[in-house]
């Protein structure tokens, strides 16, 4: 039985003072929840703040980004050693944002993946088509080539320590939600790719989340999809009440 997550990416916000509000508010809200793993990625410059600010609580932090070198003369990065030390247990890589803006490549993908991995940290893969290549029918072809590509190093252990997100490019701060049908059929598909490399067993085992302008209204039915193991939550986890909500879906 694969273990849900619910994982909030803040993006481009808060400062320290708004991290520590935002969890003094959001722990005794869930406090008792056990139905899901809760991941943050705040920016880099609060992440500290944040690992203490969780100390002792089941909420994991996350970096948004890494770099695939331990050290060097690469200013203004940072890296899997750096991150580790900061308290992050976790990183996402290949967001679409970073794709589209900032040239992310399935190449720097995989580099990144091995270099968190090597600090025994997990990597929250992303991956995801634009809304030119779902019309034009390249959806499943475009994703598929993605985790080919960006987890070619890996072997089927090493897959243990990878989450996939399910990005559709066209429905993230655009209000759009793919339907739970749609989103369902991908993670399928992303299931299906992963057999075929690494076999059923490993398959079976991973979690895909979905991410894509997920809100309180929505998440319950985006998460009965069989295949659908949680959400990668980027604007409603900048609000204690709707981020609660959220991680709270499976409660009457």
């Amino acid at each position: 039985m694969r273990r849900e997550i619910i994982a909030g990416n803040w993006k481009l916000f808060k400062t320290l003072a708004e991290t520590r509000e935002f969890f003094d508010a959001l722990l005794p809200d869930i406090a008792g929840v056990d139905h899901c793993d809760v991941i943050v990625a705040p920016p880099f410059t609060v992440l500290s703040a944040a690992a203490d600010a969780v100390r002792g609580s089941a909420v994991a932090i996350s970096a948004q980004d890494v770099y695939w070198e331990a050290d060097g003369a690469y200013t203004g990065e940072v890296s899997a050693p750096m991150l580790r030390d900061a308290g992050c247990d976790y990183t996402i890589i290949g967001h679409s944002e970073r794709r589209q803006l900032f040239g992310e490549t399935d190449e720097t993908v995989s580099r990144k993946i091995t270099a968190v991995l090597a600090q025994q940290m997990k990597a929250i893969v992303c991956v995801g088509e634009t809304l030119e290549e779902r019309e034009g029918g390249r959806a499943e072809k475009l994703v598929e080539s993605q985790l080919r590509d960006g987890l070619a190093q890996l072997t089927a252990p090493e897959l243990s320590n990878i989450i996939v997100a399910y990005e559709p490019v066209w429905a993230i701060g655009t209000g759009r939600t793919a339907t739970p049908e749609t989103a369902g059929q991908m993670h399928a598909a992303i299931r299906g790719v992963i057999s075929e490399i690494y076999g059923q067993h490993a398959a079976e085992s991973l979690r895909v989340l979905y991410g894509g302008s997920v809100k309180p209204g929505s998440i319950a039915d985006l998460m009965a999809q069989p295949d659908i193991d949680g959400a990668l939550v980027g604007g409603a986890s900048l609000d204690v009440g709707s981020f609660a909500a959220i991680i709270r879906y499976g409660e009457s």
